[in-house]
C-alpha cells in the first residue's frame, strides 16, 4: 500500500474543495486522500451536504485514485454527544481508511486503548478490506514517542496479527497545532524522528495532523525526514473563503458576515476573549466555509461568474505546491 499511499490528505469542506481534488489527482495521476470529519459529512448528513454513502458515491463515480478516510471516527466526534456506533457501521461500508479516534471521550489509557481495539475488531469483521489509522492529534492528547510505543505495542498484543497487520497509519506529533487561521505549533526535528522511528518499529505509515497553513519548505523537510503523510484542512476553505472575498460587493461581505456570525462552529477555533464584531474580516476568514452550503451564501454567489473556477484552480495549485 504504502508505495501509493497519498501523501496528501485533504478536508472536503466544500463541494469546489472535493472537485479540485478529484480533478488533481485524475490529471496528474497522483493519489490524494479526502478526510471527512464527523461534522463535515456522516451517515445522517453534514455541513458540507452529503451523507457518507452519497459523499462516497460521488466521489467513486469520479476517480479511483482517492482514498476515502473518515477523520476522528466515533464517539463524541460529531454534532452530537452520541457514541459513534451508527457512524462507524456506515463508515465501514463505505470508507477505504477510518481513523479509530475514541481519545476526546477516553481520557484514561486503558479506556481509549480498550476502545481502539473494540473498534478495530467489530469493523474489521463487518469489512476485511477496511484498513486503520490509530493514536490522535495533539490538541486532543498529547503523545510522546514512548506513548506512542506503548499504544502500537499494546494493540499488536491484543489483535491478531492479522487484523493488527490492518492498521496502515499511526499518527505522529511533532508540533502542529491550529488557532484561528494560523499554526500555532513548534517543531520539534527530534520528536519527529523519534516518532517516525517508533513508526518504523512496527511496520506502519505515519500521518501528521493539522498540517495547514504551514510552509511548502516545512512540509517538504518532513516528508524528505521520512513523513509519510500530513493532514491539511482549514488551509483549503480560507483559500476558497479568501478568493469568495475578493470578488464581493460591501453588501455582500454584510451578508457572508452575519451568515458566519450566526454559525457557532467558528467558536472552536478562537479564544474565549474573541469579539467577533471587532474582528469581522477574521471572523468571515475563520468560518466562511461552514456556510459555502448555505442557501444564503449559495444566491450570493450565484452573481459572481467564474469564481468556482477560480477557486479550483488556486487549491489545484496549492497541492501541486505539497505533493509535486
Amino acid at each position: 500500500m504504502k508505495a501509493r499511499s497519498p501523501k496528501l490528505f485533504i478536508g472536503p469542506m466544500s463541494v469546489n474543495i472535493v472537485d479540485a481534488v478529484i480533478e488533481f489527482a485524475n490529471e496528474n495521476d497522483c493519489p490524494l486522500g479526502l478526510i471527512p470529519s464527523r461534522r463535515q459529512v456522516d451517515h445522517a448528513g453534514g455541513y458540507v451536504g452529503w451523507t457518507t454513502k452519497s459523499f462516497s458515491e460521488y466521489v467513486r463515480s469520479k476517480t479511483d485514485k482517492v482514498l476515502l478516510q473518515r477523520d476522528h471516527g466515533g464517539e463524541g466526534q460529531g454534532d452530537h454527544d452520541d457514541d459513534g456506533r451508527e457512524s462507524y457501521a456506515v463508515d465501514a461500508r463505505h470508507f477505504d481508511l477510518i481513523h479509530v479516534d475514541p481519545w476526546k471521550k477516553k481520557t484514561d489509557y486503558a479506556q481509549g486503548l480498550a476502545s481502539t481495539i473494540a473498534t478495530i475488531t467489530t469493523l474489521e469483521k463487518q469489512n476485511p478490506k477496511l484498513r486503520f489509522e490509530v493514536g490522535t492529534e495533539e490538541a486532543i492528547r498529547p503523545t510522546s514517542p514512548s506513548d506512542l510505543m506503548r499504544l502500537l505495542t499494546d494493540l499488536k498484543s491484543a489483535l491478531s496479527p492479522a487484523v493488527f497487520s490492518k492498521i496502515s497509519y499511526a499518527v505522529i506529533q511533532s508540533g502542529t497545532s491550529l488557532r484561528e487561521t494560523h499554526n500555532t505549533g513548534a517543531y520539534d526535528r527530534k520528536r519527529l524522528a523519534e516518532m517516525l522511528a517508533v513508526c518504523a518499529a512496527f511496520g506502519l505509515a505515519s500521518k501528521e495532523h493539522n498540517g495547514d497553513y504551514l510552509s511548502t519548505d516545512l512540509i517538504k523537510s518532513k516528508f524528505q525526514a521520512g513523513l509519510d503523510a500530513i493532514n491539511i484542512a482549514p488551509e483549503f476553505g480560507k483559500i476558497e473563503t479568501e478568493t469568495c472575498l475578493s470578488v464581493m460587493s460591501k453588501s455582500d461581505f454584510e451578508t457572508f458576515f452575519n451568515l458566519c456570525l450566526a454559525c457557532p462552529r467558528w467558536k472552536k477555533w478562537v479564544a474565549a476573549d474573541f469579539d467577533p464584531q471587532a474582528n469581522r474580516d477574521a471572523l468571515v476568514r475563520i468560518c466562511g466555509h461552514y456556510v459555502f452550503n448555505e442557501a444564503g451564501f449559495k444566491q450570493m454567489k450565484a452573481k459572481w461568474a467564474g469564481v468556482d473556477a477560480t477557486i479550483k484552480g488556486r487549491i489545484k495549485a496549492r497541492i501541486g505546491e505539497i505533493v509535486m
